[in-house]
């Protein structure tokens, strides 16, 4: 029976992984061209350039309990399909706007195309809910592991098609985005998870309990306080570093490969996040991740070599994934089975609004501060996570004691 259910998760990680390279391909570009496109729509002012990389962010926090709802009622696998679709939905509105240099038209196809991010977040959580509960740290891993291919698909699209309908810049990034959620559609119509899969955990006979009760659960307050951190921090250097990197006369694609660079840190290390949990523990993980985060604010305040630019983003995209990985497995801890739609809904709601906000305030900051400031910032948030931590691991000793 172990054997069955270990080889099906394998499968479901494995599918899942492979859409994640695909339609996860779809936030690199946007990522790295949002931010330069809505300069490029701009006029003097250029204060909001990355107000549609906050539409993006908007639409995964927006859609987070909507996809949870939808998941619910049409089941994992038909919900997933819609998501990658409507990626491509959005990747078709951002082209046409920038065909018709309308601002805030783009910034609502960014909008569609983070809604379509909100099912990609849900891969993770489809890859754990029925894996048996040694494999589900590894599960993450496999599903966030594709994201090395999406960092190595996505960029390499924006490069090559960025100018393909020149004197309309970046139109062709954002189409190539329609082809990439269509594969993605198709090779999730693969997965076997059926509406009412059965699950592989303990708990399923104990009644699901009410929201405000697992939302208050100390554990699941650090987890949730470190995976907002930790997103949020990514999310905030990460956007202003394409606008700093083309400011200090840095080329739009040697960014967009700094940002490539960032996106492999951001999940290599996954094929083996899920063993260092494993033997190390989440909260050693996630204190791990929030360090080279720091780390990455101490490179990035030595300079403005684009090795520096580089090397920070690498550091950043490590640390996102310690930390995320280890505060997404300590989520998963703190619900049952029946609780888990819910749950999930909310949580990627609460981290993905932050996120939007953090993606906003980069551009302004960074236009009223510089990029120095945009680094100064990891240290009072890494701080407050760090110390968080510390006082769930004390409280967990006294009551061993």
């Amino acid at each position: 029976m172990t054997t069955s259910l270990h080889r099906e998760a394998r499968r479901t990680a494995f599918i899942l992984a492979c859409a994640q390279a695909i339609v996860g391909a779809g936030t690199p570009i946007t990522i790295s061209m949002g931010g330069l496109a809505g300069s490029y729509l701009l006029a003097a002012d250029k204060s909001l350039a990355t107000a549609p990389i906050t539409g993006f962010n908007i639409g995964v926090a927006l859609a987070a309990l909507p996809a949870a709802a939808l998941m619910r009622a049409v089941g994992r696998r038909n919900g997933l399909m819609a998501g990658a679709l409507a990626t491509s939905l959005g990747g078709g509105l951002a082209a046409f706007a920038l065909f018709q240099a309308d601002f805030w038209l783009f910034a609502l196809g960014l909008l569609l195309i983070g809604s379509g991010n909100a099912f990609l977040q849900q891969y993770r959580f489809a890859a754990v809910d029925n894996a048996p509960a040694d494999f589900k740290p590894k599960a993450i891993s496999w599903v966030l592991g594709g994201g090395v291919f999406a960092a190595i698909i996505g960029p390499q699209l924006a490069i090559f098609t960025r100018e393909m309908f020149d004197p309309v810049m970046f139109a062709g990034a954002f189409m190539s985005v329609i082809g990439l959620g269509i594969a993605g559609a198709f090779i999730l119509s693969f997965l076997r998870l059926p509406k009412d899969a059965p699950s592989a955990s303990l708990d399923d006979h104990l009644p699901a309990r009410p929201l405000g009760q697992i939302l208050r659960q100390p554990r699941f307050v650090v987890a949730l306080l470190c995976g907002v951190g930790t997103f949020a921090l990514m999310s905030f250097v990460m956007t202003g570093a394409p606008l700093a990197m083309v400011g200090c006369g840095f080329s739009p694609d040697e960014a967009t490969l700094g940002i490539s660079w960032h996106v492999v840190a951001m999940f290599a290390p996954s094929f083996v996040t899920g063993s260092l949990i494993a033997r190390f523990g989440k909260e050693r993980i996630i204190a791990a991740g929030l360090l080279l985060l720091v780390g990455c604010a101490v490179v990035a305040l030595s300079g403005i070599a684009l090795w520096q630019f580089w090397f920070a983003l690498i550091l950043l995209g490590v640390g996102w994934n310690f930390g995320f990985i280890g505060a997404t497995a300590m989520v998963a801890d703190c619900y049952r089975s029946s609780e888990r739609n819910k749950v999930q809904g909310v949580h990627d709601f609460l981290l993905f609004s932050s996120v939007a906000f953090s993606s906003l305030m980069s551009g302004r900051v960074y236009n009223a501060f510089g990029w120095e400031m945009l680094n100064w910032v990891v240290f009072p948030v890494v701080a407050v996570c760090l110390v968080a931590l510390t006082l769930l691991a004390l409280r967990g000793r006294l009551r061993t004691a």
